[in-house]
């Protein structure tokens, strides 16, 4: 499986992409999934795949090599949403080729892509493109994009990431998404590649692959876990059955009337309570106990 991330702020561009790929518990590996379209002073594009490994490299590949109507290619677009479009058409052509075959023996064409990046003349982009090869653009109301396992990182980026998020808070914020998703799921995992990109510079700004040994991805791990398990603890506990004026923290008070739906006891199981009294039940036992 995969988790990648990619933002697009104010300040330019942020990317991070895990390694693991596997067909099944003993068929798991390594394989790189972030790419690198860079020609220093015109143009810098990150694209990002997950799903099928063999789908995203032959779409990897022939975006590399192709050369359209007019000599239009990656290298040679004259917007990002023009390469976005020559991304979505290798999609298209790598599905016409194998989809059928794939199809035949049980496989689905599954495959998405975050693609992003700045060609001189215009501003940073972002796109998220599908298996169709259609796709979206990133605006302020949704600066980011995630593919594979996204749940698990989502909410640290909800709270945190914005169009005026500087580069390497996002950077920290997206390690801490990361961080996440390989506490909660095994089909994610290390080394990491991570990017970022100033706007306007035309070349990769700062790149790392993280592995298990990186001091500062060690330590933001420990603190992070830490940090949640303090904040945590410094919540105040729910008040029971409490006036609401009592404290700030009442969970239930003593004018709210809610109960749970309760299922009715079968009849057969109903037990038949005794209206004897009990210090009168107590005697009668005695008295029985004392007859010969």
């Amino acid at each position: 499986m995969t988790y990648c991330v990619g933002m697009r702020l104010d300040a330019g561009l942020v990317f991070l992409s895990d390694s693991r790929t596997n067909a099944g518990v003993d068929q798991v590996g390594t394989f790189r999934k972030m790419y690198v379209f860079e020609n220093p002073g015109d143009r810098m594009m990150v694209l990002m795949t997950a799903g099928n490994l063999s789908i995203s490299q032959s779409i990897r590949q022939l975006i590399s090599e192709h050369v359209g109507d007019g000599g239009k290619s990656i290298w040679t677009a004259t917007s990002m949403h023009e390469a976005a479009r020559i991304v979505g058409d290798a999609v298209r052509t790598v599905h016409a080729r194998d989809a059928s075959a794939l199809k035949e023996f049980g496989i689905d064409f599954n495959v998405s892509m975050i693609f992003g990046g700045q060609i001189k003349g215009e501003r940073c982009r972002l796109f998220q493109i599908y298996s169709a090869g259609n796709f979206i653009e990133s605006h302020n109301e949704n600066t980011y994009f995630q593919i594979g396992e996204a749940k698990y990182g989502k909410p640290i980026l909800d709270r945190v990431i914005t169009p005026a998020t500087p580069l390497d808070e996002a950077a920290k914020c997206a390690l801490i998404s990361m961080d996440s998703t390989l506490r909660s799921n095994i089909s994610v995992g290390l080394p990491l590649d991570l990017l970022v990109y100033e706007t306007d510079q035309y070349a990769i700004t700062h790149f790392a692959t993280i592995d298990e040994k990186n001091q500062y991805f060690q330590m933001l791990r420990n603190n992070w876990g830490k940090q949640l398990k303090s904040v945590f603890e410094g919540i105040a506990a729910p008040v029971w059955d409490a006036a609401p004026e009592v404290a700030d923290n009442v969970l239930s008070s003593t004018n709210m009337h809610s109960k749970p739906v309760r299922v009715d006891v079968p009849a057969s199981l109903t037990v038949a309570k005794k209206s004897t009294p009990p210090l009168q039940a107590l005697a009668q036992q005695e008295n029985q106990g004392a007859q010969p």
